[in-house]
């Protein structure tokens, strides 16, 4: 940390942080096939992602450049639409769609997120950068490049949440996207270390949204596009540094106006483990529910007793749910429900519906089913309690667990058992029971979207990890475009 006298003009060496950062994405490294495979079915899912939420027209009506007209013809395409725009537009495009439905990946520790948001800008700049290079006769990327680029902004997200907690102090993970981007497209642009320095100190300047539009009671829609705000302004960022602009190397810790002092209560940030490629070895899926992840369980647990409370519903007393302490403190929401980005981060409403209708699909959270009286009625009688063994298995990194228990009483004294769940079916410890679903999920979000040839094409690819490594990315971007 910087320990200069606060009226000294002298500048400080870089902050370790965004040392550390910069060295490991300068390294060339060749990751484990653990982390290759989950990042290309990672790739595939946060597609699928984007491609489900282009159902919805709050989605589609932010899509399309800023301007109308404003397109770039050889520009970076936006999956499943048109468009072709500049990078840093097509960055909040894509990272919009993939977060829209709150479906994709999930990392949680002391904060949490969503690295695949990161693909906003990693995409928007290899299809733009391959596209280019074709132009003049230059190789493109590769496919492979990508997951390098994924593998390493999951990383620096991931690692960077691992115990440092933005929520704690009232900051939106989403600055975690904007770092992890700003980095990694950096990189990809050809920047050396210090441009990624230069630009890392920007993002961190840039400060941290503030999630109360993610709690009650300005809950709202911003969430759904915050992470393609983030991932393109992150994008923006590199674009500037790659242009020479300057950075300031004690952005996090200078006396009085760095990131420590003025944003995280003069804590310095903790990095206890060495870059690699835990996180995306270790990401969760959210293969079967459009769930907040702390609920996944809890969503898991209420399917498996549908099928006994279905027909009781009305003779229903209590309902207790247990889970984590971050679950308590995030999605524990009694009182009116005012929208759908208020619902999925309801714990309540996210277990009511699969009791009551054996399901929860994102169109669970429009007012049509939010409408219907037995609802409320169930989350009136629900109480919500820490489980300290949850909670201690959240934070075990051996573990990464994410519990939830549900227990029914009627009112003729009855119950049923307690459903108990310590990691959802996205978990690694189910991943080989999870990849079908999730190739699934794929299929069934994207076949229908595209052209019988496109399609055909795109399985053999993404089927094929040979294959897909070496396929060029403006020829694979061209196979999601309609």
């Amino acid at each position: 940390m910087s320990q200069l006298d606060i009226r000294s003009a002298l500048r400080a060496e870089p902050d370790e942080i965004i040392v550390k950062i910069a060295d490991y994405v300068c390294m060339d490294s060749e990751y484990s096939d653990l982390a290759y495979e989950t990042a290309r079915h990672c790739l595939m899912d946060t597609l699928a992602c984007g491609f489900q939420a282009l159902d919805y027209p709050a989605c589609k009506k932010m899509l399309g450049p800023i301007v109308p007209g404003a397109t770039l013809s050889g520009g970076a395409r936006v999956p499943g639409t048109s468009f072709e725009l500049e990078p840093v537009m097509a960055a909040f495009n894509i990272g919009a769609m993939i977060r829209w439905l709150d479906f994709n990946d999930t990392w949680l520790a002391a904060e949490w997120g969503h690295p695949s948001d990161n693909l906003g800008g990693i995409l928007a700049v290899a299809d733009y950068m391959s596209r280019q290079a074709s132009l003049i006769d230059e190789p493109p990327l590769t496919m492979k490049d990508v997951l390098n680029a994924m593998i390493k902004a999951h990383e620096i997200q991931g690692v960077l949440a691992l115990e440092n907690s933005f929520n704690r102090v009232g900051l939106d993970h989403v600055l975690l996207v904007r770092v992890a981007t700003t980095a990694v497209i950096t990189h990809m642009l050809g920047g050396n270390k210090e441009q990624i320095i230069n630009a890392v100190s920007n993002s961190w300047i840039d400060g941290g949204a503030l999630r109360t539009y993610r709690h009650a009671p300005n809950t709202g829609s911003r969430k759904s596009w915050a992470a393609g705000d983030a991932t393109s302004r992150g994008t923006r960022l590199a674009y500037i540094a790659m242009a020479g602009e300057m950075g300031y190397p004690s952005a996090l810790s200078a006396k009085t106006w760095g990131f420590y002092d003025v944003l995280f209560k003069g804590n310095e940030f903790k990095i206890n483990r060495e870059l690699n490629d835990y996180v995306m070895e270790n990401i969760l899926f959210k293969i079967s529910y459009p769930a907040e992840f702390h609920a996944q369980t809890a969503v898991e647990a209420a399917m498996q007793l549908h099928s006994e409370v279905k027909n009781k519903i009305d003779k229903i007393i209590k309902i207790v749910i247990e889970t984590q302490e971050a679950g308590v403190r995030i999605i524990d929401k009694t009182g009116p429900l005012d929208n759908p980005a208020d619902r999925d981060h309801c714990l309540q409403y996210m277990v009511a519906i699969p009791l009551i209708f054996g399901r929860l699909t994102a169109a669970d959270y429009e007012d049509s089913i939010a409408a219907d009286e037995r609802v409320d009625e169930l989350r009136k009688k629900m109480t919500v309690n820490e489980n300290k063994s949850f909670t201690d298995d959240y934070f075990n990194p051996d573990k990464r667990y994410i519990g939830n228990s549900i227990q029914v009483f009627f009112k003729d004294g009855s119950c049923t058992d307690c459903i108990s769940i310590d990691y959802p079916i996205g978990h690694r410890e189910r991943r080989a029971e999870g990849i079908p679903v999730l190739q699934k999920k794929f299929e069934n979000s994207v076949k229908h979207k595209l052209r019988e040839k496109q399609w055909n094409t795109l399985r053999e690819i993404y089927t094929d990890s040979s294959l897909f490594n070496k396929t060029a990315v403006d020829f694979f971007m061209s196979l999601l475009v309609s």
